[in-house]
């Protein structure tokens, strides 16, 4: 019998052949149980079934709501495809009111003719029926494309409802159905195609049988970000979003002239412009289509985007290696061309360069290679040499014809590279030695006992009562705490010199011990230096101590975000109520949750309702089960989705401009459960 405290110990795991030979098998039950295992054991799955019966391993993001999302964005993919190709200029997106979906193009429409090699079945029913058919394969066909792999269509068909498409072809117009990935309509004419404009439209509902698990609804919002983003990036198209759902009908039309230059201009949010206009270098090298918009603000957080055929690529990849190193390489020129930098000074490095910097680097490439099928990451190594080429050449004519801004942002990196400096200087405050013996370090931090990273956490507590609390009941083992003194500051509003002026800042940045993330991948912050692998945000179970946790996110994100990317980050989910029951007790931990107990209780009449203002108003023992118990209590890991969505929202509620902070709460207000 295997020990389970030693099982995944290398020296105390049994070879597979000693385990087998302890099974004291009859010889008949050996020949039995061979004979059960015929050619009747062995599935084989046709067409579509294997999509169905696997749909994670087709689909980004599984059964989830991720996976939902992702079937528009194959479809929606093709029709962009059709626009890149310059056979369409105008993309609709359709929501009905029974949550099915319509995605219309202008292009050429999908293919009809009979293809002999597939029994003269039309091109169509293979393009949505036959895993790995489809466009991409013919360079004839699409030179540039999102879908490469033959499987996007295919598998948004067999994991809907329903699918529909209707074709507008010539002087005829056809149409083609399918319930969950099987053809019930064959192709036929349908009517006259009497305006004479060729398009798709593709129709389908995700079948609620497979996303089981999820509210099957269409997230609004995360539609229109990616139609927004699309449309700075294939710049002059019309892209139509409509909603048609009860309680919604709203119709919003995104053309953005002015490409990935426009798209870098979005991004400064509420900081100032270092100069008027945003700069578009764009160009062509060895068949790779290259454009990249920047330009710098004020602030000092930078905003780098990378997108290979519109697709966005979360961890950047070789064309975001090729623009850094060209960048880098003619500021450095141009610095010291111009003598700009005074004698002595601290000379500025990739991260200086970047202070402020709104970039997006786009290209558009033929057989582009992907880290995963999430495609987060692009490896084209000819990308890099296309975009180094670009921007070298580029940016070097922008910069000798405006020197007035060239000096400007070789400036702002040089005031970039004396703060860090100056930041380099204060680094012992990270130091994992023993933090408590820094003067910078308030003692008010109660360290844990272990040194392993991975099994410590730090508990970030609002408030010096609930840190007293805190104290008491947590396991010294591995559970340190740091009480932080009311709300702490909102560094989206904030300087980075005021910032690290701040004393609850500086002192989670000593007790993390990895240093501070400024700009780019900043060279003064290591994440193998962090020092809890579970860093977790408690604060009350009411509005204030969900603002607190709202500033610390912003912190986090702004200049920890590592450590959020690495899955570090935590929020406790202490109890709102304590419910007794006689002598007997439980813990509820919102409005919604103690409605329907006191319902499932309505025959009780010995019953007791405790509410928790604040973690402080609990004993140790019952913080302790609520909340720091790794056996029994509940916490949510903080994630980033999407970098340009968090971006955005982080800039809305806690920057300076309140006109979005003001339309947030306006749509969101009817979700919030508010104390009155």
């Amino acid at each position: 019998m295997l020990d389970d405290s030693n099982q995944n110990s290398l020296e105390n795991q049994i070879p597979l052949e000693e385990i087998i030979e302890d099974i004291p098998l009859s010889e008949a039950e050996l020949q039995e149980g061979s004979a059960n295992y015929t050619a009747d054991n062995i599935k084989v799955l046709k067409g579509l079934d294997g999509v169905r019966k696997r749909p994670g391993m087709y689909l980004q993001g599984g059964t989830g709501v991720d996976g939902f999302h992702q079937l528009l964005s194959e479809i929606l993919d093709n029709a962009i495809d059709e626009v890149q190709a310059k056979f369409a200029d105008t993309v609709t997106v359709t929501i009905h009111k029974d949550e099915s979906v319509t995605i219309t193009d202008n292009g050429r429409g999908f293919p009809v003719d009979a293809m002999a090699s597939e029994g003269g079945r039309p091109a169509v029913e293979v393009t949505f029926t036959d895993l790995h058919a489809g466009g991409k394969f013919d360079d004839g066909a699409y030179k540039v494309s999102g879908g490469l792999h033959g499987v996007g269509a295919k598998v948004v068909n067999a994991l809907s409802l329903f699918l529909r498409v209707d074709i507008r072809k010539g002087k005829d117009m056809y149409r083609i159905g399918f319930e969950s990935g099987v053809l019930t309509e064959p192709l036929h004419i349908v009517g006259t195609n009497e305006a004479g404009r060729n398009g798709s439209a593709v129709s389908f509902k995700p079948d609620p049988v497979v996303f089981k698990d999820i509210e099957t609804h269409w997230d609004y919002p995360r539609i229109r970000r990616r139609l927004r983003e699309l449309s700075f990036l294939v710049g002059g198209t019309t892209i139509i979003l409509t909603d048609e759902r009860d309680g919604h009908h709203k119709t919003e039309t995104f053309f953005e002239k002015g490409g990935v230059a426009a798209y870098a201009r979005s991004l400064v949010g509420d900081d100032k412009l270092l100069y008027d206009q945003p700069v578009l270098l764009s160009g062509s090298h060895d068949g790779i289509k290259v454009e990249v918009g920047l330009v710098h603000s004020t602030g000092y957080t930078p905003n780098l985007l990378a997108y290979a055929n519109m697709i966005t690529n979360r961890d950047h990849g070789t064309h975001m290696t090729g623009f850094r190193t060209a960048y880098t390489r003619i500021l450095n020129k141009y610095l010291k061309d111009k003598n700009i930098l005074k004698q002595g000074a601290v000379e500025p490095i990739g991260d200086d360069w970047l202070e402020g910097l709104n970039v997006v680097v786009s290209v558009q490439l033929g057989d582009p290679q992907f880290e995963s099928n999430a495609k987060i990451k692009l490896l084209n190594p000819e990308a890099q040499m296309a975009v180094s080429r670009v921007v070298s050449d580029k940016l070097a004519e922008y910069l000798d014809a405006n020197p007035k801004i060239g000096k400007t942002i070789a400036e702002k990196a040089a005031d970039a590279a004396r703060a860090r400096d100056a930041a380099r200087k204060a680094k012992d405050l990270v130091r994992r030695q023993n933090p408590l013996e820094n003067d910078d370090l308030p003692g008010k931090l109660s360290d844990c006992q272990s040194s392993d990273p991975a099994e410590s956490e730090l508990l970030l507590v609002e408030g010096n009562s609930a840190g007293g609390t805190a104290k008491g009941a947590r396991d010294k083992k591995f559970q340190a705490v740091l009480p932080l003194r009311g709300k702490v500051l909102n560094v989206e509003r904030a300087q980075i010199t005021q910032i690290l002026k701040n004393t609850e800042i500086r002192s989670m940045i000593a007790a993390i011990g990895a240093g501070v993330q400024g700009t780019g991948d900043n060279a003064h912050f290591d994440l193998a230096n962090v020092r809890y692998h579970r860093i977790v945000i408690m604060t009350d179970a009411d509005v204030d101590g969900s603002h607190i946790s709202v500033l610390l996110m912003t912190f986090f994100y702004r200049f920890l975000r590592p450590i959020i990317e690495a899955g570090y980050l935590y929020i406790a989910q202490p109890p709102l109520y304590r419910l007794s029951i006689g002598r007997k007790g439980e813990y509820i931990f919102n409005d919604e949750a103690l409605k329907k107990r006191l319902e499932e209780l309505s025959d009780k009449t010995n019953i007791s309702i405790q509410r928790y203002k604040g973690l402080g108003e609990m004993n140790a023992e019952q913080l302790w089960e609520t909340t720091l118990d790794p056996t029994t209590r509940s916490m949510k890991q903080v994630t980033i989705a999407n970098a340009l969505e968090a971006n955005e929202c982080f800039s809305d509620l806690m920057g300076q401009e309140v006109a979005p902070r003001r339309l947030f709460i306006e749509e969101n207000a009817v979700f919030a459960k508010v104390d009155v």
